[in-house]
């Protein structure tokens, strides 16, 4: 089984050096990047270390799956952001989980074993916003065991669960609709404990009230979607 490990990059010159030697190559038959634009040299450190680095047509995290699974013959692609927040060693951790037979395997940072970034405060506004709405899609679709982070891009998926799932979303919201349509097909989903630590530079541009809008018309979408016409 051709496996595939895709960098999704914008902007990421301040951490990308400091994570490129820890990212696990050999477990993977193929390795390439899709970057949203990047403007401070992140595609030239990674065509000096020999990447292929593939553009994207437009911005966002959904078109950037769809272009990586464009790029490659890979059966199973695992999604990796070099911003400091993932940890490269679970890497072949997620791998492991398609091995055993699962669709998708999502690394968490809300189960037991988990490290959220907001953990080291007593506010945890974005963990809290996340868990709420996996919670909802949870009741509303889930056929087995709880998904406990249905939001976190760190993740491998199967082409065939991928191209069955249909996901035309453009933005951050891509893993939502994955997951939330994964429940609706009962595929099986794993989840490994992942530890996530904070970004060494950069700056997240999904901002919280915009991003939080897209997520609840996404959940709106899939609940009309299924309702009795």
């Amino acid at each position: 089984m051709k496996r595939a490990i895709v960098l999704l990059t914008l902007n990421e010159i301040e951490a990308l050096p400091k994570i490129f030697d820890r990212l696990p190559r050999s477990c993977a038959d193929d390795f390439f990047v899709v970057d949203g634009g990047s403007s401070d040299g992140t595609r030239q450190y990674l065509e000096s270390r020999g990447v292929r680095v593939v553009g994207q047509p437009k911005r966002g995290r959904g078109q950037a799956f769809r272009v990586a699974f464009a790029q490659t013959d890979a059966e199973v692609l695992v999604f990796f952001s070099p911003d400091g927040n993932e940890d490269p060693a679970d890497i072949p951790r997620l791998l492991a989980k398609i091995d055993e037979g699962c669709d998708m395997a999502i690394a968490s940072r809300m189960m037991r074993g988990a490290f959220n970034e907001e953990d080291v405060h007593w506010f945890r506004p974005r963990k809290w916003v996340n868990q709420a709405f996996t919670l909802l899609a949870n009741l509303l679709w889930n056929q087995g065991p709880y998904i406990t982070d249905t939001i976190n891009g760190f993740r491998a998926v199967r082409r065939s669960a991928f191209e069955a799932l249909g996901c035309d979303a453009d933005g951050f919201v891509i893993e939502y609709q994955m997951s939330i349509r994964a429940m609706k097909r009962g595929l099986k989903v794993a989840e490994i404990a992942t530890r996530e630590s904070p970004r060494m530079g950069g700056q997240s541009t999904a901002k919280s009230l915009p991003t939080g809008i897209v997520f609840l018309r996404q959940l709106a979408r899939e609940f009309v979607e299924d309702s009795p016409s």
